[in-house]
């Protein structure tokens, strides 16, 4: 099987980090937490209400209240 060199780089990077801060996972994740945080190009994936609440008719058997009219909201 053929040597991939990016996948060996990623080991090699893996390896480097663990050792820089003596295979502590807390430090590890604490420093990528600090390296997140900042990033500026990373895109903020907020979840959105469907715009449509109830496809069924409402039945009170399942507490399903379809009557409310859900706002439109811009994206």
């Amino acid at each position: 099987m053929k040597k991939d060199s990016i996948i060996r780089d990623i080991h090699v990077f893996r390896e480097e980090h663990a050792r820089k801060f003596n295979y502590d996972l807390d430090a590890m994740f604490a420093d990528l937490r600090r390296k997140q945080a900042r990033r500026k190009n990373v895109a903020d994936l907020k979840p959105v209400k469907p715009a449509l609440s109830c496809v069924a008719e409402p039945h009170a058997a399942y507490g399903t209240d379809c009557t409310k009219k859900v706002k439109k909201t811009a994206r």
